[in-house]
Order: C-alpha cells, then structure tokens, then sequence
C-alpha cells in the first residue's frame, strides 16, 4: 500500500511515473476517511484545493522539474497559516478565521510541488503536552487509542503514525514536536532557532517557538526540513542561513562520536521502563563506536519552572491580540472593555486562561524581577553549560518523555504531571539548539523516544548522526499495530 512507505520511497515512485501525484493523495484521503473518525487527527481538509495542488504536481512531474517532496501529502499544524483553509489554533476564539496569506513555511512547501493535505489537531495555541485542550477533539495515539499521542503537535504525530499523511509539520515551543514524536513512536525534529521562519506560525512563546518535520524516518524529517528552512526577510528572527541540507545524510558513521549523558536525565525523574530501554539502545549505540560518558548540567533540574514562567510572559502579550476585533467571533458586551473581556472569557479554554494570567503576573510591576528576570538569567545559564559539554562532545543524548504514553485523562487531575512532561525537551528550546526524537524501542508495548540534541548551527551534523544511531536500532522505523 502507498501509506505503508516513506516519504523518501513515495516520492521516488513518483519521479519514476510508477504513481501518480493524485493517486498518492487519493490513498491517503482514503485512508483518512476510514480511520480518522477513530484518531481525531484532522481539523481541516480541502479536498478540492488539494486534488488541484496533486493535478499542478503532476504537471511538474512530467515536465521533468519535480523535486523530493513534489506530489507528496503533508500535513499542517493549525496553528501554521493556510490561505483560504481555516486556522483555528484548535480554539474557540479563532473559529471560522480563514487566513488571507500562506506561512512562509507552507509557501514552500507549494512551491516545491507538495500538496497540503489539511490542518491538524493540537492543543489550544500549542499550550499542553497531551493534544486534551483542544476545543474541538481529543486526538488518540495509533499504538493505542486509549492513550494520548503527546501534545502539542499531537495531530501531525498521529496522523503520520497511523499513516493518514506520509509527512507533517508541526511547532515546538518546549518540546511540543519532539515530545508527541516519541510517543507516537516516529521522528520529530526542532531546528536551531531561527532556521525555519515563524512568518505565519501563530505566536505562543516567540523566543522559543520554532517550526519542524514529523516523519516516519530521519531521511524523510531532513527532506522537509531542507524544503521548508533557509532566510525569510518576513520573520526578523530568521538566521541568514540556507536551508538545512540533507546533501551528506548518509555519508556519516558513529565511529568515534563522543556523547553526553546528562545524569539529570536519567534520574529517578524517568520512568524506569523508558530509562531501562533507552540505556539498552545506549549499549547497542557502543558497539557501533560511539564513545559516552555522564555528565552534570545542574540547570536542567530548574528547565520546566523556568519555562514556565518565560513562555506564559511571552504568551500574555501574544495573545493580546486575540479581542474579538479584529479575527474570530466576537460576543456582545457592554462597551468596547466589555466586549473583549466576554470574548477572551468565551473563547479561551482553561489552560490558555491560566498561561495568560501567570504571564501578566510575572511581568508585572513589582515582580518582574522576582520572576521574569531571574528566569531569564537561569536560562543563560543553562545555554553556559550545555556550551562548555558541546566542547567536549558532539551530541547529548536522552530519553525524550520521561514516561510512555499515558491513559487519555490519566493526568487531568494532576497538571503539574503533565508540565513535566517537557522536563527532557525544554533545554533545546532554552538554548536554541536543534534537537531531534526517533523511536529506540518499547516499555509495555508503547514506544520509547531517544532524544539527541546538539549545538545550535549543527542541524546538519545531529541529522546525519540520528540517521546513524536509526540505522543501528531494530525497532526505530516500526509501525504501530494498525489496520
């Protein structure tokens, strides 16, 4: 079947004219009818737009101008603009908005002939780890429904799991690519800040925010990285940089690559089943010559209050912007006060509500210092520590949940359970450094992720040593028990 390849094997049939460009959206239209209804992934779907995008694709095709990713379905984060498709952030407050402009991300991806299959589920502006804040579904995990696919970009992690798309993308502010990646058991990859422009991502935490692929293999992550990354003069943030190449992917080896293991990340914080099959990939990794040794980055253990405090902050003022005015529904009130107050009351979910409260108190007069400035001030000096391991060491690895996939409902009770969930992913988005997740096996039949982080700029390099460390696991492109 066509939703049982890669997206690297798709894309070559269709260069080859084995397939055609509507036939691949077909199969995978298909296949959303049919198993959606159980996963909940998608928000959105145009399937006349998209069977026109596939019918311009395969024009390209038989021109001879395709490229890796021409004719190939890729599925949208909603909180990623798509011109004429409704972007929603999953809430209330955004429904029926339909973008007039393209992100720039999903600019190139139509430019590069792929075709946008539609906008997936996540929690409300990408704040939560579980896919459970959404307004308007729960997304369940294809390894098993009862369980949660890790958030935010639970949707895209779903989708590709349950091979409802070859490829999506998705936004990571604290691990929200890398986190549901693992618990989906796919790849989830974050570049280094400032690589993939944020023109058209909706704003949750803006230094921290960045987007990237989901991917059934490292191959197919770097193949949509390289098409979406590169300087976008429309983000002010973005690196004068090309885009990430896959050009030397598999010409890397793991003899002699020094690794970190950070003691912070293998403590009595990580579940022991995650921990355990995460040191036996560490073991099979030394055979293939990777060299480790542990170290202390005392600042991890302080990541997740830190974040929470800077991200909240940034997200305060992003979401000011959400009043009812200018986008989205509006309820009546009195006066022009009256209105906002009942329209941010009625559109935002609890956990928006809450982030936005704790933001406005930590930028307050009288304890931005206490708050905001000391978290700042701990952030750098994490970046000052995983500096000085990134001289000795080109890679730091870690599991990338500290716990499998958990029951849907399981952590409602307990919010500070599932802020934790970040407690391993938070330092790339601290540091800005790019960071990637692909699955090294199981605890209880559900997938474990392996997180590998590396020195910001050295995108290329993490990619080339994930693909080796996948290439030496048994288990890391295995497909999750579906029809």
């Amino acid at each position: 079947m066509l939703t049982q390849l890669t997206a690297a094997e798709i894309a070559r049939r269709i260069a080859s004219k084995e397939v055609s460009c509507t036939e691949v959206l077909d199969a995978f239209l298909s296949r959303i009818d049919q198993h959606d209804p159980t996963y909940g992934c998608f928000l959105a779907i145009d399937r006349d737009a998209a069977r026109a995008e596939a019918a311009r694709a395969q024009e390209l095709v038989d021109r001879g101008e395709g490229g890796p990713l021409t004719g190939l379905p890729v599925a949208i984060k909603d909180n990623i603009s798509t011109q004429d498709l409704e972007t929603t952030c999953a809430s209330k407050i955004l429904k029926g908005y339909i973008p007039p402009f393209d992100a720039t991300v999903v600019e190139r991806l139509r430019g590069s002939g792929a075709v946008v299959l539609g906008k997936t589920n996540l929690d409300e502006f990408a704040m939560g780890a579980s896919t459970e804040t959404s307004a308007y579904k729960k997304t369940r995990n294809p390894w098993d429904p009862e369980r949660s696919p890790g958030g935010s970009s639970g949707g895209s992690a779903a989708a590709v799991a349950a091979e409802l798309a070859p490829i999506a993308l998705g936004s990571d502010t604290g691990g929200s690519i890398r986190q549901p990646a693992a618990l989906c058991g796919i790849v989830g990859f974050k570049p280094t800040y400032g690589r993939c422009s944020r023109y058209g991502l909706v704003a949750f935490g803006s230094s921290l925010d960045q987007i990237g692929p989901l991917a059934h293999t490292v191959e197919d992550a770097a193949l949509l990285a390289e098409a979406t990354t590169g300087h976008d003069p429309m983000d002010s943030t973005s690196l004068e940089l090309p885009p990430v190449s896959s050009a030397n992917l598999k010409s890397g080896s793991l003899k002699g690559v020094k690794m970190a293991l950070p003691t912070e990340l293998f403590d009595e914080a990580i579940d022991a089943g995650v921990r355990a099959t995460v040191e036996a990939a560490v073991e099979i990794l030394k055979g293939e010559g990777v060299e480790f040794r542990e170290v202390s980055i005392p600042s991890i253990k302080f990541g997740v209050t830190t974040y929470y405090i800077i991200a909240p902050a940034e997200a305060s003022s992003n979401l000011a912007r959400f009043d009812g005015v200018r986008y989205g529904p509006r309820a009546e009130g009195r006066g022009h006060v009256g209105v906002v107050e009942k329209t941010r009351a009625e559109g935002f979910g609890h956990e928006v509500k809450q982030r936005i409260m704790i933001g406005t108190y930590a930028l307050s007069a009288g304890y931005y210092d206490a708050y905001y400035l000391r978290a700042q001030q701990v952030r750098t000096m994490m970046q000052q520590e995983f500096e000085r391991v990134y001289q000795d060491f080109d890679a730091v690895l870690s599991p990338t949940s500290p716990i499998p996939p958990f029951r849907i409902g399981e952590l409602d009770k307990d919010p500070l359970a599932l802020k934790l969930l970040d407690y391993c992913t938070i330092p790339a988005n601290m540091g800005g450094m790019p960071g990637i997740s692909l699955n090294c096996g199981y605890t209880q039949g559900l997938p474990v992720g392996l997180q590998l982080l590396a020195a910001p700029l050295q995108d290329e390099r993490l990619l080339q040593m994930a693909y080796c460390v996948e290439q030496a696991l048994p288990n890391a492109t295995q497909r999750p028990p579906i029809p």
